[in-house]
This record gives C-alpha cells, sequence and structure tokens, in this order.
C-alpha cells in the first residue's frame, strides 16, 4: 500500500510539534514538507530531540516551500494564514486540514467580527466541512477542507450534543466554565504564560465574550437542528501545560432518571473508540486523558438542573489528534491509526 504524503505548516509550534510527534508512528503517512520560518534550514530533531530518529525532514521556509508531492497539507499555524493557501491547494487536487479558524464559522460576518480581519476565501467556506470527527464522519469522508474544531469547543460539543439532540435541556440557558491548560494560547511571547506568572495561579480570561463562542453555538444548531442555542462561555486558565476542563449547566426540560442519561450517552457514543461516557455521578480528571485523542465525560443530576464534566487533552483531542482522526476518516484508514496512546500516567 503506498503512503498518504503529508504536509505540516507551521511545524515548529505546540499543535505541529504534536502533529509530528503522532505522525511519525502512523503506519499509512509519510511526512513530505515541515515548514517553519524560524527555524528555516534546521533538522527537525535538532529543535525537537525528543522525537525518533525516523524523521530525517529539515525545516523549510513557507514561502519556498513545494506541495506538489503532498497529498494532504496540515496547517497549524496562527488564524489567518490557512485561508490565505486553500484557494491555490484545492485548485491543484490538494486536501487541507485547518487546526486553526478560518474555516470553523459559516457565517463570514461574524468570523471577520470575531477575528477582526476579512476573510480571503468565503466561498470555499461554504464547503468546508467542521471536522468534529465522532458527529460529522460522513461529512469529512469526502471533504476537500476540513476545519478543525477548537480544544474548548471539542470538549464542550460532545458533551452537549447527546442532551441537546434529545431535546431534553433548555437550549437557551447553557453555562459553560470551562479551563485550559497553558499549551492551548500556543507557543508565543506573552508574559502572562511565564512559569513565574502562571505558576501557582489560576484566572479566568476573555469573561466579555470568547471567539469560541459562536463556533460552539453556531455549530451546535446545525448537527442538533436546533433555532437558537445560546451558551454563556467563560474560558480560565490553568496552572498546568496540558487539558481542557469543561463544566457545564444547563436547565432540564423535562424529568429524566439516571438511568435514562446512562443510555442517552451510550447510545451516543457507544461506537465511539476515543469518547467515553463514564456513567453518572464520576469525576472525569484531566489525567485520565493526559497525551492520549481520548474525550471522558460524566454528568450530575442534581434538582432540575445537570452538571456536565468533560475533559481532553488540548493538544491531541482538541487539536493534532482529531485533525489525524480526520485524516484518517478521510482517506478510509482504521479512525485510531497513529493514534492508539494510553494516557499518561502519572
Amino acid at each position: 500500500m503506498d503512503k498518504l504524503h503529508v504536509s505540516i505548516v507551521g511545524g515548529s509550534g505546540y499543535t505541529g510539534s504534536e502533529l509530528l510527534r503522532l505522525l511519525v508512528n502512523h503506519p499509512y503517512v509519510e511526512i513530505d514538507q515541515i515548514t517553519s520560518r524560524q527555524d528555516d534550514g534546521k533538522n527537525v530533531t535538532e529543535i525537537f530531540p525528543f522525537l525518533p530518529n525516523k524523521i530525517k525532514n529539515k525545516f523549510v521556509h513557507p514561502d519556498n516551500v513545494s506541495f506538489d508531492k503532498s497529498d494532504l497539507i496540515f496547517f497549524a499555524t496562527p488564524n489567518g494564514i490557512a485561508m490565505n493557501f486553500a484557494e491555490t491547494l484545492v485548485s491543484k487536487g490538494k486536501r487541507i486540514i485547518d487546526l486553526a479558524a478560518d474555516f470553523r464559522i459559516k457565517n463570514i460576518q461574524l468570523w471577520e467580527q470575531w477575528y477582526g480581519m476579512k476573510h480571503a476565501c468565503p466561498k470555499l467556506v461554504e464547503t468546508a466541512v467542521y471536522g468534529l470527527s465522532e458527529l460529522k464522519k460522513n461529512e469529512i469522508k469526502n471533504a476537500k477542507i476540513i476545519a478543525n474544531p477548537g480544544c474548548y469547543p471539542t470538549a464542550i460539543q460532545l458533551a452537549l450534543y447527546p442532551l441537546l439532540n434529545k431535546k431534553i435541556i433548555n437550549e437557551q440557558s447553557i453555562i459553560i466554565d470551562a479551563k485550559s491548560g497553558i499549551s492551548g494560547a500556543g507557543k508565543k511571547n506573552d508574559d502572562n504564560l511565564l512559569m513565574a506568572e502562571a505558576y501557582d495561579n489560576f484566572n479566568a480570561y476573555s469573561v466579555q465574550g470568547h471567539r469560541h463562542e459562536p463556533e460552539i453555538e453556531e455549530n451546535l444548531k446545525e448537527i442538533t437542528n436546533s433555532k437558537d442555542i445560546r451558551a454563556l462561555f467563560v474560558p480560565h486558565l490553568l496552572p498546568m501545560v496540558r487539558g481542557i476542563y469543561a463544566s457545564i449547566y444547563v436547565d432540564l426540560t423535562e424529568d429524566i432518571s439516571e438511568k435514562e442519561l446512562n443510555s442517552i450517552y451510550s447510545v451516543a457514543y457507544d461506537q465511539s473508540i476515543f469518547v467515553h461516557f463514564m456513567g453518572v455521578n464520576k469525576i472525569p480528571k484531566t489525567k485520565m486523558v493526559r497525551g492520549s485523542n481520548q474525550c471522558r465525560i460524566s454528568c450530575f443530576k442534581r434538582h432540575k438542573k445537570l452538571i456536565i464534566l468533560s475533559t481532553i487533552d488540548n493538544l491531541v483531542k482538541g487539536a493534532a489528534g482529531q485533525a489525524i482522526q480526520n485524516l484518517n476518516i478521510m482517506f478510509n484508514f482504521q479512525e485510531d491509526a497513529g493514534l492508539n496512546y494510553i494516557p499518561l500516567n502519572p
């Protein structure tokens, strides 16, 4: 079997390095090009000595790269980069998985409002597929462009989908209290991300509104055929490297037993390799998923409310892992190819 040739634009960041960590052991993939502006010409293993010797590539400057031999290109870049390459690559028959936000929101006016730039290829946004792997498999298979979901939206939507789909919660009173490890902010110069600032500290941010909020609302409406989902989302920064933990509060619209809750989630995810409903009244922990492509979910019923808990590794299921899962679906590989990692413990 001929291997699939893939390239990574933005290979020196956290999501880029995580893609490399996972792809080197993928049985059906060969890495073609890896771009980096600051590390142009350097051996990849010089920058990432944790990678095995099987990577012989050097970083290539994005202005000098050729994707002629690539079947698929990952964009592990800041927002606003992939959209400038997309039309040319798609016209050449290349397929794209964008780990940034360029294709996540169909409403272009809303996207431009939240991301503060004009979209370079709005027509391609119409045909791009939002790559929430467990819930969009049929669409992902034939997609030319995959909009890889954000890390927060992945954990949150997987937790909410079964309930919204069954129409048993008030879709206009969803409150989301979510936390992320520092790597979720990417590799950049920011005083707030320094160890001396982040260690032994905990805080909310973007309290007046976060750009993942419209992504969550728009895509949950689409996959559940709901008319007007409203989510109040407040993110927090945890003094840890990896992890997303979402605590979600919703109002029940009908009385439902714990047995029925177990059934709803089990039916939704009983065929899933990576999403695990632990049962009601269980506590997911970030170490249950650290370094893996897994998502752990549980819920508690209190009075007429539900508290839903969901955790993922932001760099794996929240980024590189889900991107590779989408690649596997696109090319009809085993869904867990290159992703069969047990979570790290301790």
